[in-house]
């Protein structure tokens, strides 16, 4: 081995272990907006090669995320829960998408970003735009982007919510109502709902698990709404996969403690796929970032979350 092949293995090397230390850290930690501002970072600094290891793998442990995920949704628990507000919450995810579509294109927001902002929005925040993206090719800069706006707004929303619930006087219950409808992302809906009470909580998470399940079709319509023009929909093959876990759990019934461990699954799954999405940047990529995502996110909210009080009150 030549000295140059020599210096060139070991800087390899050291790439690789400062990549899996970072994706140590990232596990640890658990939050989807800092595990694609890793993923940069790494990038970044190390300067990864088109043939590492990350880069290679592209969007597979995103893929293979969704597909546990369906395997913790079960069909008939799924209707019983939050049956009630079924209509609500389908009118309310369906406005609340085409409405963001509706400004990103009123604010010239690129389309895949407004796209991400828009399911964020109306589904369950950082999953869904994880979910997605794969289908869609966002790039990295576009996922980062997308989910810091999302985890700030969950941020926010953690704080004030409570505060807001109790200057309305709101009861328990049309709390829960509203942490689900108005917040992305669900710990952040559980994070706000059990700061307010136990029953907020246990509404709240009925039904969030409701608008979560449009995640189903949100795949089908990115597949469709993203095809190449003059070509037939390239149909995503983990989305089947994803479908017939869906079916796995609603024939089979898993366990609780079965389902606790496909969710810790997908939960590692996303954040590891999130963090090698952002070691596929580069310096280039970040120069998309502009105020225009931002704009969109914070009026899409603000049409939010007085809507999603008004259900409450119905």
């Amino acid at each position: 081995m030549t000295e140059g092949k020599r210096l060139a293995f070991k800087i390899d090397k050291n790439a690789h272990v400062i990549l899996i230390l970072s994706l140590i850290i990232v596990l640890f930690i658990g939050n989807t907006a800092l595990a694609v501002f890793f993923g940069i970072l790494f990038s970044l600094a190390v300067k990864p090669k088109k043939n590492f290891f990350s880069i290679k793998i592209g969007t597979l442990p995103l893929q293979a995320g969704i597909v546990f995920l369906g395997a913790t949704i079960s069909l008939p628990y799924a209707w019983s829960v939050g049956s009630d507000y079924f209509a609500w919450i389908s009118a309310f995810v369906i406005f609340t998408f085409f409405l963001g579509l509706l400004i990103g294109k009123l604010l010239n927001v690129q389309n895949r970003i407004a796209f991400l902002l828009s399911a964020g929005a109306a589904i369950c925040g950082g999953t869904a735009i994880a979910a997605v993206a794969p289908i869609i090719k966002a790039r990295p800069q576009e996922v980062l982007i997308s989910i810091t706006i999302v985890f700030l707004l969950n941020a926010i929303a953690i704080v004030t919510f409570p505060i807001i619930g109790n200057f309305l006087n709101m009861s328990n219950y049309q709390f829960g109502v509203w942490s689900a409808l108005a917040i992305h992302d669900t710990s952040s809906v559980m994070g706000s709902a059990l700061s307010y009470s136990d029953e907020s909580a246990q509404v709240a998470a009925t039904l969030k698990l409701g608008r979560t399940l449009w995640i189903i079709p949100l795949l089908l319509i990115s597949s469709w709404f993203f095809k190449s023009e003059g070509k037939n929909i390239n149909f995503p093959k983990f989305i089947i996969l994803f479908l017939m876990a869906i079916l796995a759990n609603t024939f089979f019934e898993f366990s609780n403690n079965f389902l606790v461990i496909l969710k810790n699954i997908s939960q590692y799954l996303l954040l590891a796929g999130l963090f090698f999405v952002g070691t596929q940047s580069n310096a280039s990529d970040l120069k998309i970032l502009n105020q225009k995502p931002a704009f969109l996110a914070i009026g899409l909210w603000l049409v939010v979350i007085p809507l999603s009080y008004i259900i409450t009150l119905l």
